[in-house]
């Protein structure tokens, strides 16, 4: 009978120690190694995208000033600013006949016209525009967006109020959110402006 029972107890105690060592083997697959563990660098925290900001406006200042040239002018500048860059006004400027007040956009010509010296406008900061240089619906004045065609002094001013109270127009076809622009209006100034 003991002979049985060892016989037996060796089977016994082989499968059992079968079993431990698969066991173990398992349990040391599954836990992780001493010094195994892995440092990750910290994500980097998403980086705000810079606002859009304006460019400067290159703004030409002309007639009685100290200096006349070409100035760069920071956004929100007005025409009192450019006049200031051009130096100042000389002792014969007229300055009743400039708005000091209005907005210069780039490319904009400010004149400072000299006593008795005959202007066209009472507002000399507008200059013409050509098809081959757009009038750009954003920065224009109420007196530049008055040269289109079919634009008069009423759809200028709503224009620019439109624009102020909206921000700027992301389309040349955003303008038919005005009241008194139509399709008609628009196709007729459509190749003389731009919103970029």
């Amino acid at each position: 009978m003991i002979k049985r029972l060892s016989k037996r107890g060796g089977w016994v105690g082989l499968v059992l120690s079968y079993i431990l060592v698969a066991g173990i083997a398992f349990l040391a697959a599954r836990w992780p190694a001493p010094g195994g563990v892995q440092i990750l660098p910290p994500e980097p925290s998403p980086t705000p995208m810079p606002s859009p900001t304006p460019g400067l406006a290159r703004v030409y200042v002309s007639g009685a000033v100290r200096s006349p040239g070409v100035y760069a002018l920071p956004p929100g500048s007005i025409a009192q600013d450019a006049v200031q860059a051009a130096g100042g006004p000389t002792q014969d400027a007229d300055l009743s006949l400039v708005n000091l007040a209005a907005h210069v956009a780039d490319g904009q010509q400010v004149h400072v016209p000299r006593v008795g010296e005959k202007v066209a406008q009472k507002s000399s900061t507008a200059v013409p525009r050509s098809p081959s240089s757009p009038l750009n619906i954003n920065t224009a004045t109420a007196a530049e967006l008055e040269q289109l065609p079919g634009i008069g002094p009423s759809l200028a001013a709503r224009i620019v109020q439109y624009r102020q109270e909206h921000g700027p127009f992301r389309t040349v076809d955003a303008l038919l959110l005005v009241s008194g622009i139509g399709p008609a209006t628009l196709d007729r100034i459509r190749p003389l402006i731009t919103v970029d």
